[in-house]
């Protein structure tokens, strides 16, 4: 049985998130693959190194300090869960809580978990639109499309961005880059959700949460022909081939 954790679905749900955990959920019983999905609040007790999945979404300001003063207090636990093979998902503002610091406009750096080397800053103008990334899963090249909403700018270091950039801003607009990799850990700023849009990336997240529960598993086949068809209009309408 997999094992996922949803953390704070009461309050990181600002542009219906919760369907990346919804997507993953059935994409599982689609494959008669057990899971088991736990939601965890501010104070709730949690094991990361019990859970083989973990979904961290996005907020407002407000919701996003509470959790990351929340977050700090486990952050030794999560670090070395995540150093250990744990397979997180995280956006937009669960992604910028995994850097090193959220610098705001008026310059004073708000410390983050410093769980991945990277950071951003306030950007002054928001970052809207369609957004599709080149992400390579197993060697092959996947687009991946989504909707951005974000005034951060994200810069990565040593870790790997997620992808490239073909249409839309991505981490910040100037670097066409998207995203974070490190270890299991994939971070994003598409919304849409992400998940429900892009079933390669769902099963790659599947397969590896299944690696750390230490089953081999080959993922049967769906049909899915109506997520294809839904991608291939995005792709479509914006120029680019599948």
């Amino acid at each position: 049985m997999i094992s996922a954790c949803h953390l704070y679905p009461d309050l990181l749900n600002l542009y219906g998130d919760r369907g990346n955990i919804i997507a993953f959920r059935q994409r599982c019983e689609w494959r008669n693959i057990p899971v088991k999905i736990k939601s965890i609040s501010l104070g709730d007790k949690i094991e990361f190194k019990d859970y083989d999945f973990v979904f961290l979404g996005g907020g407002s300001d407000r919701e996003q300090n509470l959790i990351a003063a929340d977050l700090m207090k486990r952050r030794d636990r999560l670090k070395d869960a995540i150093e250990g093979g744990l397979v997180v998902l995280a956006i937009c503002g669960g992604y910028q809580l995994l850097g090193k610091y959220y610098q705001t406009a008026e310059g004073k750096q708000i410390p983050c978990l410093d769980i991945l080397d990277l950071y951003t800053t306030a950007g002054s103008k928001r970052l809207v639109g369609n957004l599709v990334v080149e992400v390579k899963l197993g060697g092959k090249p996947l687009k991946v499309v989504g909707f951005e909403n974000h005034s951060g700018r994200t810069y990565t270091r040593s870790v790997k961005p997620l992808g490239k950039v073909l249409c839309g801003s991505g981490n910040n607009g100037s670097d066409g880059l998207e995203g974070a990799r490190y270890k299991n850990v994939y971070c994003s700023y598409l919304h849409g959700p992400l998940l429900p849009k892009n079933s390669g990336l769902t099963d790659r997240l599947i397969s590896l949460a299944l690696k750390r529960r230490g089953m081999e598993y080959h993922l049967k086949q769906l049909d899915d022909s109506l997520e294809e068809s839904a991608r291939r209009v995005m792709l479509d309408r914006l120029g680019l081939r599948m």
